[in-house]
């Protein structure tokens, strides 16, 4: 929780007291965290600044965290699993899981959490119950493992679809799912898909992970990557009937924890979502 100075009833100019937070990854000018976590500071008065930083040097970022008192990181692609290395303690949930997306500064202490599973479940309970349901998970990274771990607490039954298979193999024996690859994705054997890689991404955006004939209706489709908000697959899917979930509720999900998380005061999430769409919108 951030010390009573750092916290006043409206948002003060940056100064000694100002609290820094940041998001780590590589790329990283995409992140639309910094204009997120900024909006909910000013909204509830806490003094603090939250800044994007292109990371290729895990070890010395995560040195320069200790060194400049860092107060917490969002911690993205491709650091979620490598910066474990780098902390000091885990949540019982992202010692589980084995990835990482928020770190907490505790005086020189850094924790590492994971609040993707909690934000990806809110989004897709919100359009699917997910208890005995056939679910392909797109990718095998750090978000893949914290959502197929989530799922499978929830009695999904969890197919891991991986372009690299030793990776996906992997990933898929250790939350207790099948394993296929990638290519050989056929959409008639799930009811739920989530994409969890950065195909589809700005600036990739006319990428999308999995063929549109694959895509049937009625099928929950789900993409955690958010900007663009309407990626191919989730155009594709609205095409062919699927419902449709993008990666904004999952995004403002996860903040708004991390929010809580590092300040101990709930997190305006409406203005959060409100303040990413807006942007998103604008960029289309």
């Amino acid at each position: 929780m951030l010390k009573e100075e750092t916290v006043s009833a409206n948002a003060e100019p940056a100064s000694g007291r100002t609290a820094l937070f940041g998001v780590i990854g590589n790329p990283i000018g995409h992140s639309l965290s910094p204009l997120m976590h900024n909006a909910a500071f000013q909204e509830t008065g806490v003094n603090a600044v939250y800044l994007a930083f292109a990371v290729t040097d895990l070890g010395g970022a995560m040195a320069g965290v200790r060194a400049l008192s860092i107060r917490g990181l969002s911690v993205t692609i491709p650091h979620k699993e490598s910066v474990i290395a780098h902390l000091d303690a885990l949540d019982p949930m992202a010692d589980r899981i084995g990835a990482v997306n928020t770190v907490d500064n505790r005086d020189g202490r850094l924790i590492g959490y994971n609040t993707d599973a909690a934000g990806a479940m809110a989004s897709l309970s919100e359009v699917v119950d997910v208890d005995g349901a056939e679910v392909a998970i797109l990718g095998a990274g750090g978000a893949a493992r914290a959502i197929g771990f989530a799922l499978r607490d929830a009695g999904g039954q969890v197919t891991i679809l991986n372009r690299s298979p030793a990776k996906g193999k992997r990933l898929a024996g250790e939350i207790g799912a099948a394993f296929h690859p990638l290519s050989g994705f056929r959409g008639g054997d799930y009811g739920v898909v989530i994409n969890t890689t950065s195909v589809g991404m700005h600036p990739d955006a006319a990428a999308a992970p999995i063929p549109e004939k694959e895509l049937k209706e009625g099928m929950v489709v789900m993409d955690i990557v958010y900007n663009p908000l309407r990626t191919r697959l989730l155009a594709a899917a609205e095409k062919r009937a699927c419902r449709a979930i993008d990666g904004l509720a999952m995004f403002v999900r996860q903040g708004a924890l991390q929010f809580e998380l590092w300040t101990g005061q709930s997190a305006p999430i409406d203005l959060m979502a409100r303040t990413v769409r807006a942007e998103l919108e604008a960029r289309q």
